[in-house]
């Protein structure tokens, strides 16, 4: 099991490093259209082939894997510290500050969360930027994803309450958000640490199911969420097993976080 969690790993490495590479290790810019060679089979010069506009289908999947693996990790560490500091907060705090965050955790869990995602998203504009979509993503996913971390937090942070080093760290003058910041968020380290890379698939699986139905990023900036989306249709899959590649490279970085992280519930 650990030589095969050392391959994923691996892979994973191998695949955050060529996106983040992608401007030097992708064969032509992702906006380029040669207009000569639509649909174009796997090739030399092509070694995915090309989409039905002529935008070399290798060069699309490395940006757009650059944007999905940034943003998702971006927005789980921006909804982790938000969980962190409402759930660590009413699990210390207790009192009317914890019945308040635990009726705006329920709120927020009353509907499932990508139903949720996709409501709210729906309600705001759609015809933007690519560089205002990314905002608008990455700041769904953070703000709508907080809530299920942050009742694991508060919990963590009620067992800590009675604990000798809080009651002592009381006893000489320790109180409010020195003592939240100094003491008990740092204690419960391990999990917010967990919360953390149990959001970051989750998130990719959100900004994919976003883009697969036209509410993620926009083109012409490439993300996984869009380039599934033009396997919508049955004529891209027939053209060649080579238009696959973004479902393909999507099942693989899924298995490889599960691998590397095993035990841990990825689903929404």
């Amino acid at each position: 099991m650990k030589t095969v969690r050392s391959i994923a790993l691996t892979v994973l490495v191998i695949v955050f490093g060529a996106a983040v590479l992608a401007d030097w290790v992708a064969p032509a810019p992702y906006a380029r259209q040669f207009r000569s060679a639509p649909n174009a089979p796997p090739s030399r010069q092509f070694p995915l082939g090309t989409d039905e506009l002529g935008r070399d289908r290798l060069s699309r999947l490395l940006f757009g894997s650059r944007v999905s693996l940034l943003l998702a990790p971006a927005a789980a560490a921006l909804s982790t510290l938000l969980a962190a500091l409402i759930g660590g907060g009413a699990g210390y705090l207790g009192g009317r500050w914890d019945r308040f965050a635990m009726r705006s955790i329920d709120l927020f869990l009353a509907l499932p969360w990508l139903f949720l995602l996709l409501t709210v998203r729906a309600t705001l504009p759609l015809n933007v930027s690519p560089a205002a979509s990314i905002t608008i993503t990455f700041a769904l996913l953070s703000l709508l994803g907080w809530a299920a971390p942050a009742r694991v937090i508060r919990a963590g942070a009620q067992s800590l309450r009675q604990a000798d080093f809080i009651l002592q760290a009381r006893a000489s003058g320790c109180r409010g958000a020195h003592l939240l910041f100094v003491h008990v968020l740092p204690n419960l380290r391990p999990v917010i640490s967990a919360q953390f890379w149990i959001s970051v698939p989750v998130f990719i699986l959100g900004e994919a199911t976003l883009g697969l139905l036209g509410l993620g990023v926009t083109e012409p900036l490439p993300s996984w969420g869009n380039l599934l989306r033009g396997l919508e249709s049955y004529s891209p899959v027939v053209s060649g097993p080579w238009a696959l590649s973004p479902i393909l490279l999507l099942f693989v970085v899924m298995s490889c976080l599960h691998l590397v992280f095993p035990g841990r519930e990825f689903s929404t």
